[in-house]
């Protein structure tokens, strides 16, 4: 779902003035630079690793996908501004999904990096390794979809991943847990890991408020409203937390949007503003499906709403997108 300026498809961003999946070490700040990496097959077209140099080595925002695609292209372009895999010293994951955190594990385990993760991703990580040893009767996901009413729908994503098990060499447990707010030191500056859940129980932004930057993961995104409720296992009130949490965002200073997906962007207030805003008016809508329904499951309550910038019926999204509207 879109909610104003323009598609992240089409963004150009200001610090390479080009598309912003552009592959390329682009500088964003004095020994800040972002790297794109490609999600083949995926709408949001690439994941955004930031880079930022200190004095002992590189601390990496995100890690990108355990492609091989991904990994050539990350080391292309580490070796553009000078550096390689060797000198990665740590990695400071937003979140569990595969494009951020897949790619940091491995590395971090062939050179001797730290990677470190938000303890509240903790039950996603032994769940995926469970699937991966032993696997699953059902995703979890699935049965939510189900309770939901969204049976029909919950067997074709089913379909669509039938055999796909998660490889566990890919979802090692990290060095580090983060648990609660704290500060990391690189080089000269201070990141300031403040937890947001929502998109991700464990999601954490990292702000260095001396160099006027969020880095935003998922949590804040400059073009699109990130995905809540989309984990395993389901978290309780999702979407009260991602509020909450950017609640917690304009609490800091106003910082340049460094994010995971889209270009970089100028205001973290306005951006949060506006999604508070658009999520205030979703649940409305909701509100107005449920009294002139009565009671009904949410995938009723979805099929009333429209989707993405254009308005779309439920319906006509692709079953990834059906399910995760229900």
């Amino acid at each position: 779902m879109t909610t104003g300026g323009i598609a992240t498809g089409h963004a150009v961003s200001p610090d390479s003035g080009r598309h912003w999946a552009d592959e390329g070490a682009w500088q964003v700040a004095e020994g800040i630079h972002r790297i794109p990496l490609p999600l083949p097959m995926d709408a949001l077209k690439a994941v955004n690793i930031y880079v930022v140099a200190g004095d002992d080595g590189l601390t990496l925002i995100d890690g990108g996908w355990a492609i091989p695609v991904a990994r050539e292209l990350l080391d292309k372009s580490l070796r553009s501004i000078g550096y390689g895999f060797g000198d990665i010293k740590r990695f400071l994951v937003t979140h569990v999904h595969r494009d951020h955190y897949t790619l940091a594990t491995v590395l971090g385990q062939e050179y001797g990096a730290e990677v470190a993760l938000g303890i509240g991703e903790q039950p996603a990580l032994e769940l995926l390794h469970r699937a991966g040893n032993d696997g699953l009767d059902e995703s979890p996901f699935l049965a939510v979809l189900r309770t939901a009413g969204a049976a029909e729908i919950a067997d074709l994503w089913e379909a669509g991943h039938d055999g796909e098990l998660p490889n566990p060499g890919d979802w090692a447990f990290p060095d580090l847990w983060i648990e609660g707010d704290r500060q990391f030191d690189v080089g000269r500056r201070t990141l300031d890991a403040v937890h947001t859940p929502g998109h991700t129980p464990g999601h954490y932004v990292y702000a260095d408020q001396a160099e006027g930057v969020l880095f935003a993961g998922d949590h804040v995104l400059p073009t699109i409203t990130p995905s809540i409720g989309f984990t395993v296992p389901p978290a309780e009130q999702p979407l009260g937390q991602f509020m909450a949490s950017l609640a917690r965002v304009r609490e800091l200073p106003d910082l340049r949007i460094l994010p995971a997906h889209g270009p970089v962007a100028p205001s973290s207030y306005e951006r949060v503003d506006e999604l508070l805003a658009h999520h205030e008016e979703r649940l409305t809508q909701c509100l107005t499906s449920l009294r002139e329904r009565g009671s009904v499951t949410s995938l009723v309550v979805a099929r009333d709403l429209g989707w993405t910038r254009h308005e779309r019926a439920m319906d006509e999204l692709d079953v990834f997108s059906q399910g995760m509207a229900a």
